[in-house]
């Protein structure tokens, strides 16, 4: 078996990119033509590359090529590798341009609407020089992205399962049910979500944190969310409930700075998991660069701000 040293001088990235034409375009002729390289060269390299893995990797056939499932597993890691390393260009070119940071941040929902972008305003005006990419995703897309190295940290919700990231506080928010004027359920002051599950929802997407809490709720309630219809943000969310579609569950804060109009109300809940804590996660936080401790120590001075 190859040592760690021996793989890496065998695997050689002009390789790696060809497997990926190969396995994207289903041809080894159509790879070619688009790489402007002969198709007994990508052969050959294909073949090189077997050798050395030790293992099949595409099965030719009339029509093209099929992948094998070690095929399949060093597809998604030439994937990763070759996005890091444009990753890795993009962020040195920057260095050369007078950019003296880079760090990418990946957050929920609930973390970009509510909180992020003052806090991350006012450490751009702190830190002008560090560049900050900022991507919204569902928490379990959040985590999967700072396990993989796509993302230097998250930002997601902290009832969600860690899979070994480290993890510190952020901020706290409760979720209210949101509901319009003149409904049933408006003027009878905080209630447990069980109370709602009688009526139509507007939902979010199947995968985010509040969907999960509410139908576990309904669950441990015998029945389940009646979901009339689902959107993607918290903003239609309110728009479709002000238009008699359904009630439906976000974050307080949110609500505030969403709902300008007067049509809808805001209704505390009562269960326990309505009150969630944000937080911060990373791989290692001893071991980030400069630019992304500098902005965990902003976004924990913000915690601690707020806790006080």
């Amino acid at each position: 078996m190859l040592s760690e040293r021996n793989f890496a001088r065998q695997i050689d990235l002009t390789s790696l990119q060809l497997f990926v034409a190969v396995c994207e375009l289903g041809s080894i002729g159509r790879a070619a033509e688009r790489e402007f390289i002969a198709a007994s060269a990508i052969s050959k390299r294909l073949s090189d590359l077997e050798a050395a893995l030790g293992t099949t990797l595409l099965q030719r056939h009339a029509r093209g090529v099929r992948l094998t499932p070690a095929g399949e597993g060093l597809l998604h890691h030439a994937r990763a590798v070759l996005f890091g390393l444009e990753q890795m260009q993009t962020e040195l070119a920057e260095y050369a341009d007078g950019v003296r940071g880079h760090v990418r941040v990946h957050a929920s929902i609930s973390a970009i609407v509510q909180f992020l972008p003052e806090d991350l305003g006012a450490f751009a005006r702190l830190h002008p020089q560090i560049k900050i990419d900022l991507e919204e995703h569902l928490s379990p897309e959040v985590m999967r992205a700072v396990q993989e190295g796509a993302a230097d940290l998250g930002l997601c919700n902290g009832a969600a399962s860690m899979g070994g990231l480290q993890n510190l506080p952020y901020r706290r928010d409760r979720l209210v049910l949101v509901v319009p004027r003149g409904h049933a359920l408006a003027d009878g002051g905080p209630l447990p979500f069980e109370a709602a599950l009688p009526f139509d929802h507007v939902g979010l997407h199947a995968n985010s944190s509040i969907y999960l809490a509410t139908h576990q709720a309904a669950t441990r309630a015998g029945t389940t969310v009646r979901v009339r219809i689902r959107v993607t943000g918290l903003d239609a969310m309110c728009r479709m409930i002000a238009n008699g579609l359904g009630v439906g569950v976000m974050p307080e804060r949110a609500f505030e700075l969403l709902h300008t109009g007067g049509a809808l109300k805001a209704v505390p809940l009562t269960d326990p998991w309505a009150q969630r804590q944000l937080v911060l996660v990373a791989r290692d936080f001893s071991s980030l660069p400069t630019a992304a401790r500098l902005l965990v120590e902003h976004l924990q001075a913000d915690d601690i701000r707020q806790a006080a």
